[in-house]
């Protein structure tokens, strides 16, 4: 039940908050509602496409939606609200995050690990379909097709090749 009101409240904010970020020609990566300890935390996840979220960008947006948000009250909870960059390594969640970085070393850790693999791996993110990510080594000889719910995490590798 948890589960869906996290789901619940993320989409009620990414619908409200989007058109905002967009009114500062940025994008909305992620919402996510989580509870850490005894605290609940909104954050919000903006991006460039010219370039790095800087301070600036996340002070505007924070002040642009707290009183929309404030407003349509879709958190009964208390909670800290974080606006930030995605950085560097940036987490894969959305179907449209893996269909746009095609191509991107990422890297991965899996919840059980994979025999002869382990939990965790790099590679290349060759194709996703349907929840299914398929990753080759940078060689692109062995190839690898897991299903995104079965990863811990899914990043971008912008460190190493």
């Amino acid at each position: 039940m948890a589960s869906n009101k996290k789901k619940g409240t993320a989409q009620a904010v990414w619908e409200l908050v989007e058109p905002i970020v967009e009114s500062f020609s940025l994008k909305l990566w992620d919402v996510r509602f989580v509870k850490e300890g005894a605290q609940w935390f909104l954050r919000v996840f903006i991006d460039k496409e010219e370039g790095k979220v800087d301070i600036t960008d996340c002070e505007n947006v924070s002040r642009a939606i707290d009183k929309p948000l404030d407003e349509l009250d879709p958190i009964t909870d208390n909670y800290i609200l974080e606006v930030s960059s995605p950085g560097v390594e940036r987490e894969l969640v959305l179907d449209a995050h893996f269909e746009q970085f095609i191509g991107a070393d990422i890297m991965v850790r899996m919840i059980r690990p994979i025999e002869n693999i382990g939990k965790d791996f790099k590679g290349v993110l060759k194709a996703y379909e349907n929840g299914l990510v398929t990753i080759t080594d940078h060689s692109g000889e062995n190839e690898i097709t897991i299903n995104k719910k079965d990863a811990a995490y899914i990043k971008l590798d912008d460190f190493d090749i």
